[in-house]
């Protein structure tokens, strides 16, 4: 075995990273082919979700395979490798199936202990079978990690550390009100009808809201996951509507759960501050091109206020300028000094020429490092401002569950608004307290590690003992035939004990060898001993090739598709 797992998730990454990394569909299908396309690996599996990328894959090279699937997944992510291999993990053989078994089990999601993972588990082994790029190992690797998540949950109670990752995101915006409590009689709208925002229909259904409103691209889908909560026995109202009435419907609603596949925002800042009466729908300006492209179309009074509020951190660039996902790490100043302009009374008290000079291109890195104040205020501990929050009534409380993220993170600062997106779960899961269980799921895991590794370096003699056996039978019946020439006399009853007491003869000699060479495979370095016994009885390479491609083929059979 040399499995392979490279991938990055929210334990070694900034979500900010895992958010332009994410893969699409059709991203994660074309990565498949290509990793199989790779010369190092044999056969491969993809487990993309919202907090984690990884690709798995069965090499032959260590470094080169590394190389490989490094470079592939920056390929298909769109983040370029220097940029990403910061954040990437890898894990080989032994470790690599620790580390899946523990994801499955919960104990590497941001939420401990929940179960959905187990699902998108299946879905990559699904996707993987599918596509044909999942072998023995592979196949064997992930319908064992959903046994052992399975076992982990039903002998242990680790499910009372863990949840739903949409459970744990209403108990946010619920704050210190039960969450039941705080869903009962609400209004609901759940943007997109994939697995996620399925789960948090249900979830969403079983706390008691009142109405489920379900919006998707592809109306059929909206309307079955519609039906399917009516029919739940819940007692929730439920009804479909095309994406195009979003805008309508968030007028009605109280809660709103986003989790689609969009590559752009779903809900912008406009959308929500019309839905909460903060303010009319306006377009950006048109801004004309020349030096004075920057400030064009501003009354002197609205530059004004802007330049001061970038002062405060505050975003300038709602200004219509455009924005970029630039990342700066670090808030140490405004990269292009435009908070030293905009502190400068002299410059903000005109508000033309607290930016007079100033060119897009820097307008823009300044709303960029602007909003990632604004990101980091939020990520900071909020335990005094908590209170302050609690006294505000919330008109409508937005989860965004989508990486990359469906609502505009800027919805925080409109009044009556209250928005919890993937960042901030990361963040309030990090306090989470741990569950006394999790020791015992880390012991199964160990246990089923070491039984998965024994299982598969027995496996890998097998073929050498089997093909070792189809010669001994092969001598037998050459001996047998040789011995009919030359005595053919024998009637067919002696003819068959001659033979019966060849076999056991030869049976008796292969036994103790070949149950002891099992078991001695099974044990960590043990992988040399199949060549051993090549060498030693001669066996030729081609039959023990034939039987690993026969016992793999029923391999697969056997598997069918992820359970």
């Amino acid at each position: 075995m040399s499995l392979l797992v490279v991938g990055l998730s929210h334990r070694s990454a900034p979500v900010s990273v895992l958010e332009r990394a994410s893969l699409s569909a059709d991203a994660k299908i074309k990565l498949l082919h290509d990793t199989l396309a790779a010369e190092p690996a044999a056969e491969a599996a993809v487990l993309a979700t919202c907090n984690r990328i990884e690709l798995y894959a069965d090499v032959d090279k260590f470094h080169a395979g590394v190389a490989e699937l490094s470079t592939l997944l920056a390929q298909h992510s769109g983040v370029a490798l220097e940029e990403l291999t910061p954040y990437l993990y890898v894990h080989y053989e032994d470790r690599a199936v620790h580390h899946l078994f523990s994801v499955a089990c919960g104990l590497d999601s941001m939420v401990v202990g929940e179960g959905q993972i187990l699902g998108q588990i299946k879905d990559a082994l699904a996707l993987g079978q599918e596509l044909h790029t999942a072998g023995r190992l592979i196949n064997d690797l992930f319908q064992q990690a959903l046994r052992v998540g399975k076992r982990a949950h039903s002998e242990t109670g680790i499910d009372r550390a863990g949840q739903s990752l949409v459970t744990f995101g209403l108990e946010q915006l619920a704050v210190h009100v039960p969450v039941g409590e705080w869903a009962a009689g609400k209004r609901a709208l759940v943007i997109g009808a994939g697995s996620m925002s399925s789960l948090a229909a249900a979830t969403l259904a079983r706390v008691g809201v009142a109405e489920i409103v379900v919006a998707n691209r592809t109306a059929e889908r909206a309307e079955r996951l519609a039906e399917i909560l009516v029919a739940s026995g819940t007692g929730v109202a439920a009804s479909a509507v095309p994406m195009s009435l979003v805008a309508d419907e968030l007028t009605r609603v109280d809660v709103v759960v986003s989790c689609t596949g969009a590559t752009g925002l779903v809900l912008t800042g406009d959308d929500v501050a019309v839905a909460v009466g903060s303010g009319p729908r306006t377009p950006a300006p048109r801004t004309p091109a020349g030096p004075d492209a920057v400030t064009a179309g501003l009354d002197s009074a609205l530059v004004a206020r802007l330049a001061a509020a970038s002062a405060g951190g505050q975003r300038i660039a709602d200004a219509g300028a455009v924005r970029s996902k630039v990342v700066v790490e670090e808030r140490d100043g405004c990269p292009v000094g435009l908070d030293a302009l905009a502190a400068d009374p002299a410059r903000t008290a005109d508000g033309r020429a607290a930016l007079t000079g100033v060119d897009a291109s820097s307008l823009e890195l300044h709303g960029t490092w602007a909003d990632q104040g604004e990101a980091a205020a939020q990520r900071q501990p909020r335990k005094g401002a908590r209170s302050q929050v609690d006294a505000q009534p919330v008109r409508l409380a937005l989860l965004d569950l989508a990486m990359p993220r469906d609502i505009d993170a800027a919805v925080h600062r409109i009044p009556g608004v209250r928005l919890v997106d993937i960042e901030s779960l990361a963040e309030a899961s990090a306090d989470a307290p741990m569950a006394a269980d999790v020791d015992a799921v880390r012991a199964i895991v160990a246990e089923e590690v070491a039984a998965f590794g024994a299982a598969q370096r027995a496996a890998h003699i097998t073929p050498t003992v089997v093909a070792l056996r189809a010669m001994a039978a092969e001598v037998v019946a050459m001996e047998v035939a040789r011995l009919d020439g030359r005595v053919p006399d024998l009637d067919e009853r002696q003819r068959a004990e001659v033979t019966q007491t060849v076999r056991r003869v030869v049976d008796k000699l292969l036994h103790a060898p070949t149950v002891r060479v099992k078991q001695l495979a099974s044990e960590p370095g043990g992988a040399g001993y199949a060549e051993a016994l090549r060498e030693l009885f001669d066996l030729d390479p081609q039959t023990v090739a034939s039987v690993s491609r026969a016992d793999a083929a029923d391999k697969n059979d056997d598997s069918g598709r992820a359970s």
